[in-house]
């Protein structure tokens, strides 16, 4: 199948080398022309603009940092472009009222427009076996289901064009939340005089520990690693900015989510939004006096 593939950055350049892998003609674009370089190596093909990868295309693929760079695309010739009956499924964490609004633009010149939006990370991508919420119309997503599966190991169709999306936002700002809510956790245990590998390894054992939230602390919060990120600071930033404004729109109070978007808001001003989002975790050590640090050798041991 002939596929545009707009977007090449830490998630977007190994999903498109799966598409690849899978045996699908692409045109790749970027605004870094570096990008492509690993998958133009691959027999990807690289096109000078979106317009260009999207032009004789029955896929299209976005993978985008947020909604202003999706608009961005969309109006630097993307629609325009697609050939009557071609899909696009944008995979970018995006705003539900952007991708409606796009969908309607898309729908006017009979073109499908689908948000799925994935998470997993980086090595997640690279597998293969990346989440991915669908939102848009049934029948497409059921049509290019055998290709979203070389994206993520178990597609989901969640409902109509938003929801991708906005479960998206809903898996979001319960992870952000959670992190917060760790942290003071954590910092109010070690203050009180538990040693972190013991305080991990008992509330890893409670009921919410046995879950996977637990076992992720292990990655960045407790040996303080944070570089390279799997996810962004910035990234969770804009994340949780949606999350606030579509809470908003649909009258539903998020106090927990406010205060968690504000602990990245101040993570970000310390210049920190390149590093992984967790490390806004830290704010919270400062504030009590405390470290949680771990040693990884002995964290890799309770792991087991």
């Amino acid at each position: 199948m002939r596929i545009g593939f707009i977007g090449l950055g830490a998630m977007g350049r190994p999903i498109a080398a799966n598409l690849l892998r899978a045996g699908h003609a692409l045109g790749v674009n970027d605004a870094r022309h570096a990008a492509a370089a690993p998958l133009t190596a691959a027999g990807a093909e690289w096109a000078q603009t979106a317009a260009h990868a999207a032009r004789d295309a029955e896929l299209v693929f976005t993978s985008l940092p947020g909604p202003p760079e999706v608009e961005a695309v969309a109006a630097g010739g993307l629609i325009a472009a697609m050939r009557p009956g071609a899909a696009w499924f944008d995979l970018t964490t995006n705003a539900p009222a952007t991708v409606r609004w796009l969908h309607d633009l898309c729908a006017a010149r009979g073109v499908r427009m689908l948000d799925a939006p994935v998470s997993g990370g980086p090595q997640a991508a690279a597998d293969g076996t990346l989440a991915v919420w669908v939102g848009g119309d049934r029948e497409a997503f059921e049509q290019y289901r055998p290709v979203l599966s070389a994206v993520g190991s178990d597609p989901l169709h969640v409902g109509t064009i938003g929801a991708g999306t906005a479960a998206k936002l809903a898996h979001n700002c319960a992870s952000f939340s959670v992190q917060t809510a760790l942290a003071e956790a954590f910092t109010l245990g070690v203050k009180a005089g538990v040693e972190p590998l013991a305080l991990f390894r008992a509330l890893r054992q409670g009921a919410l520990g046995r879950k996977r939230t637990f076992d992720r602390l292990a990655e960045q919060f407790l040996p303080g690693r944070y570089d390279p990120p799997a996810h962004a600071l910035s990234l969770a930033h804009k994340d949780m900015t949606l999350v606030r404004d579509l809470a908003a729109a649909c009258g539903v109070p998020v106090p927990v989510a406010e205060i968690a978007l504000a602990e990245l808001g101040e993570a970000v001003a310390r210049g920190w939004g390149e590093r992984d989002a967790r490390i806004a975790m830290t704010l919270q050590e400062e504030r009590a006096g405390v470290s949680v640090r771990v040693d990884p050798e002995r964290l890799r041991d309770a792991l087991r």
